[in-house]
This record gives structure tokens, C-alpha cells and sequence, in this order.
């Protein structure tokens, strides 16, 4: 197939985005085109939205599995482009678009060439929440499979197209969300001293959350904990009764999270002696770390060298990924794939370079050969 043929999947795909367990109209997308291919050496199983695609190799010494996540965000596009979303609320904001479209190419060459290798093509959904990687990778349908190593990409905005990056180790951080509640009593502001003010509580909280990087956390693990939300009260002079701050913690060791977490938890329990209220946390989706084995990064810097595709040794990000939980029971790796955008990833006006279509499926193919 041309490029344009590509990019004609991709706009359909960009148009219909859907949140995490609802790809409805995006499975059914996938499994019409999926239809189209050779049916001789492929399987195709479902799960809940999700999708499995095995196609046999010509020796099948080894299965090499590949993931594409699937799903869209809760954001209103704003790119002005004439196949704009038609969902409203909702925007392929992550490049899950490309990431899908690149999955089908390379799905497409593999089944006409029959490489060597068995592949196992995964369509993830709800990678930007709940979190569908971790109980894909638990569910039946995928354990029939003896992957021997699974790998993914991501759009990167800020490189250009032609070029990927990746690297041994830490590529992502763990993260996890944090929303918290704070009940008290309500009342007039005229009679401050008859009520428990959650603005003042959840105020204070946010203060001393300030504290947990810089006195809680070893200097020499890196860790991120930012509140970007914050809700109280309904008009000027009526003390709020509740108060609700939504954040995310950010952490290059796996350990600190939980470290993390529990200090969290103790400055809540000093908040409700202070302020004389009930707190309630809820950490929402968590994300395991994405760490790459060196060995395949290696080997997909090797299938790369006859191509025109550039390497770049990537460096660590506290972005979240959750495809950190294959990684983390699977061996293989992850890379970041150059779409050139003046816009970056969840900003409502991301607008990748299509012609890094064909590079994606470029590299995907080459390493499932290699």
C-alpha cells in the first residue's frame, strides 16, 4: 500500500477516538481492515476492546509481539484540520492514531512477506486510563502466547521525522495519579469560627505537599509531585463545606512511590487533627516504569543500520506509560518515533507529521525481521 494509504487510515482512525474500554467503533475500524488481509497464516482473538493478531512465520524459531495502544482523550481538538474529531469531548491527542495506523502496516508487510519470526501484533486499549496493559497482559488470550520479547514506540513531538530514540534502562517513570477530598463543615464567612474550611485545609495540604520531594524523598532518586487542580466552595461569602485537589506523583525508582504515598498519607492525618475533618485519597491509575532491556535496544539499533532512519540515545523522561507493565514481565524495550509537531503530546492542537507513518513501519518491520 502507498503512504496515502496509510494517512487515509490514519484520519478515519483520528476521528473516531474513544476513551479506555470504549473503542467500539475503533476495534470494530481494526478488525474490518484486519478482514481485508490473508487469512492462511494469521489468528485474530479479542479481548474486551482490545485485539490480538498472530501471524505464523515461515520458521517461527521465536514470537516477537509489538503493541499499539488504541485508545483516545477526554480533549476538545482544536487543530482546525479538515478530519478533525467527531466525537466530541474527545481527541487522539497522544498520537494513538499514528501508533494504530503504524501497527496495521506493519501488520500488512509482515503478513505478505511471512517473515521468519511468529508476531503477535496487540492493539492495547485504555492505556491512558484505567490502565489496560496490565490486565491484557494477565488475561488468557494473551498468556497463550510464549512471547520471547514485546516492544512498542511512541510519537515524540519535539523530534524531527526520521529519526527514533530509545535507550537501555529507564526510559519512562513510574507514575501514578492522586486525587484527595477533604470533608469539613461548611457556613457563612461572616461566622468563620462556627465552621471546619476545607479551603483552608486543602490550602495547607498543598503547602506541606511541597515539603515531601525536598525532605522525604533520597536526593539521589529523582521524583516529581505536582497538584494541578484544585476545587472549593461556590460563591464569595459561604465558607466550603468540601475541597478537592487532583495531581501526579512521578518517580525514577520504583520504590520511592510507595515511599511517596505514605508520606502523603501521614501529612493527611496531621491535616484532619488540625482542621477537624475526614481526608480520603484515591491514587487512581499507576503506571510501572518503562525499562528497556539493552539487549534489544542493540539489536534494534543493528536493524536499523542499513536504513536511513537515524538512532538518537534517548534520555530519560518522567512521562507515564503503561506499557511499563509488559516490560515489566516480558523482556524488550521501547523507542520513541520523531513526528515533528509544533504542538506536544495531550495538547489539543497536536498535529504530527503523517509522513512519519511509513518510518514507523519501517522500523517495526525491520526489527520484527532482525
Amino acid at each position: 500500500m502507498t503512504n496515502a494509504s496509510w494517512v487515509k487510515i490514519r484520519r478515519d482512525l483520528h476521528q473516531i477516538p474513544e476513551l479506555g474500554f470504549q473503542e467500539f467503533k475503533t476495534q470494530q475500524y481494526l478488525l474490518d481492515y484486519i478482514k481485508t488481509l490473508p487469512q492462511e497464516h494469521i489468528t485474530v482473538t479479542t479481548w474486551k476492546t482490545g485485539i490480538f493478531v498472530y501471524a505464523e512465520g515461515t520458521v517461527g524459531d521465536q514470537t516477537v509481539a509489538y503493541r499499539a495502544d488504541i485508545d483516545g482523550l477526554p480533549i476538545t481538538e482544536e487543530t482546525g484540520l479538515d478530519f478533525v474529531s467527531q466525537h466530541e469531548g474527545r481527541m487522539h491527542a497522544c498520537g494513538h492514531d499514528l501508533h494504530m495506523t503504524i501497527a496495521l502496516g506493519s501488520l500488512t508487510q509482515v503478513v505478505q512477506e511471512r517473515i521468519e519470526h511468529n508476531a503477535l501484533f496487540v492493539f492495547q486499549p485504555a492505556e491512558e486510563g484505567p490502565g489496560g496493559a496490565q490486565p491484557m497482559l494477565e488475561s488468557e488470550e494473551m498468556k497463550q502466547y510464549e512471547i520471547d520479547y514485546i516492544f512498542a514506540l511512541h510519537v515524540d513531538p519535539k523530534r524531527p521525522v526520521g529519526t527514533v530514540a530509545s535507550k537501555e534502562g529507564l526510559l519512562f517513570a513510574n507514575t501514578s495519579e492522586l486525587f484527595i477530598d477533604f470533608h469539613g463543615k461548611g457556613g457563612h464567612a461572616a461566622y468563620p469560627h462556627e465552621t471546619k474550611d476545607m479551603m483552608m485545609a486543602a490550602s495547607a495540604f498543598n503547602v506541606q505537599l511541597q515539603q515531601v520531594v525536598g525532605r522525604m524523598v533520597n536526593p539521589l532518586e529523582d521524583a516529581v509531585v505536582t497538584l494541578g487542580k484544585m476545587e472549593a466552595g461556590t460563591v464569595q461569602n459561604i465558607i466550603p463545606e468540601h475541597a478537592r485537589v487532583e495531581g501526579t506523583i512521578r518517580t525514577t525508582a520504583a520504590k520511592t512511590m510507595p515511599e511517596i504515598k505514605q508520606s502523603i498519607e501521614r501529612i493527611l492525618c496531621g491535616i484532619e487533627v488540625r482542621y477537624e475533618c475526614q481526608t480520603s485519597v484515591d491514587y487512581g491509575a499507576n503506571y510501572f516504569m518503562v525499562h528497556n532491556d539493552g539487549e534489544y535496544v542493540e539489536r534494534f539499533k543493528d536493524a536499523l543500520s542499513n536504513t536511513s532512519i537515524e538512532f538518537i540515545e534517548a534520555e530519560e523522561a518522567m512521562t507515564g506509560e503503561d506499557f511499563g507493565y509488559m516490560l515489566k514481565e516480558l523482556r524488550g524495550f521501547m523507542f520513541w518515533l520523531g513526528v515533528d509537531s509544533e504542538y506536544g503530546l495531550h495538547n489539543s492542537k497536536l498535529n504530527p507529521k503523517e509522513e512519519a507513518i511509513e518510518v514507523g513501519i519501517e522500523a517495526v518491520v525491520n526489527m520484527m525481521k532482525s
